[in-house]
């Protein structure tokens, strides 16, 4: 059985910090799995999900936001240098993008990290033994993150929504879309929803 596994998320959305438990969930049931972070580069330093987005994520999710992030939630953010960040990992070292994401998402989201400039990944960099060129650190997108996008808008178009998060699991030739509201106050019931998926197609 070949699977592999689609996440569409910005990594300064709430909503994203809350599927990705789900995420995590579904890579544990299935270690074997390919999993492909595709980083949409929402925030340009113009605009933030906002506190409103932040309370229902928590809400609906039961995850903590630290206090630091809490205090500037409703300034701009930027997470252009993150999305270029992942999209180099996803083309050099695939196998550590999940544990990253999860790390930035603690930075941001508790630990009040904007992620907007060089300095501010840092810790995360030497913390996985990253060697990210300078050229990630910029302002505009890198070629990985814009070939991540095309990807993206591929998948966008085959699920017939531009809403993300959104989760798309293939299991050989099927796709199952995975509709993350049911399952975001309680991430391992996705691998049961799953399963009884799968098991249908056989």
């Amino acid at each position: 059985m070949n699977t592999e596994l689609y996440f569409i998320y910005d990594s300064h959305c709430p909503w994203s910090y809350a599927v990705t438990p789900l995420v995590n969930a579904l890579q544990e049931a299935y270690p074997s799995m390919k999993v492909h972070l595709l980083h949409t580069a929402l925030y340009e330093g113009k605009t933030s999900a906002g506190e409103e987005q932040m309370e229902a994520a928590a809400r609906a999710s039961g995850l903590k936001f630290g206090r630091d992030h809490i205090r500037y939630v409703n300034s701009p953010k930027n997470s252009t240098k993150t999305a270029n960040l992942m999209g180099w990992l996803q083309s050099k070292q695939a196998d550590k993008q999940l544990p990253v994401l999860n790390a930035l998402q603690r930075a941001h989201f508790i630990e009040g990290n904007p992620l907007d400039t060089k300095h501010d990944f840092m810790d995360i960099v030497s913390d996985f033994k990253l060697s990210p060129s300078n050229k990630i650190f910029r302002d505009e997108l890198s070629m990985d993150a814009e070939y991540v996008l095309e990807g993206i808008a591929e998948i966008q178009q085959m699920i017939g929504t531009t809403n993300f998060p959104a989760l798309v699991m293939t299991v050989d030739d099927n796709a199952i879309f995975i509709d993350h509201s049911k399952y975001i106050s309680s991430p391992h019931a996705v691998v049961d929803a799953v399963e009884k998926e799968i098991a249908s197609f056989k």
